[in-house]
């Protein structure tokens, strides 16, 4: 048997997956020390987002069977605005993030962001797929931390979805 990854969306205003959501984000804040956000705010937030949420199911485990494992999520606002993005630690470096940083730009024609300035390891990911740092904005988080506003560079979309899907 092998991985079957299966795509879904949230449309703002539903809270389906949310638990799996914040569970995920939960993992990869203990992990990794990054995405710390109060219970609440992060209800509000995916909420008032489009979420992009990826499963892992095994194939062959029965027809009609329910992948139940969530390994990543990206809540966008209607602006392009990527509120949060989390992949599973043990499935980064297998192409989820830049998948669902992929259909991010193709439904916006401007896509953005806030990365901890200290997080190195999502700056270098934003970077390598094309976001620009714009600017560094100190006391952005609530514990003082850092962050950067970065944008997806520029060209076409057309170009910009056929370079991230080409890495």
């Amino acid at each position: 048997m092998s991985v079957d990854v299966t795509k879904r969306v949230a449309e703002a205003g539903s809270d389906e997956h949310v638990d799996a959501a914040w569970e995920l984000k939960e993992h990869v804040r203990r992990e990794d020390g990054v995405l710390k956000q109060r219970h609440g705010f992060f209800t509000n937030a995916y909420r008032r987002a489009t979420v992009h949420l990826l499963f892992a199911g095994v194939r062959g485990a029965g027809r009609g069977s329910e992948p139940d494992d969530l390994i990543g999520f990206a809540a966008v606002r209607r602006d392009g605005y990527v509120l949060f993005l989390a992949v599973d630690p043990t499935h980064r470096g297998e192409g989820f993030g830049r998948r669902l940083m992929a259909t991010v730009a193709d439904e916006h024609d401007a896509v953005t962001c806030h990365a901890r300035a200290t997080n190195e390891a999502a700056v270098d990911f934003y970077e390598h797929i094309g976001f620009e740092v714009k600017r560094r904005i100190d006391n952005y988080y609530e514990d003082g931390g850092a962050a950067y506003y970065l944008k997806l560079g520029g060209g076409s979309l057309t170009d910009r979805i056929s370079d991230f899907m080409r890495r």
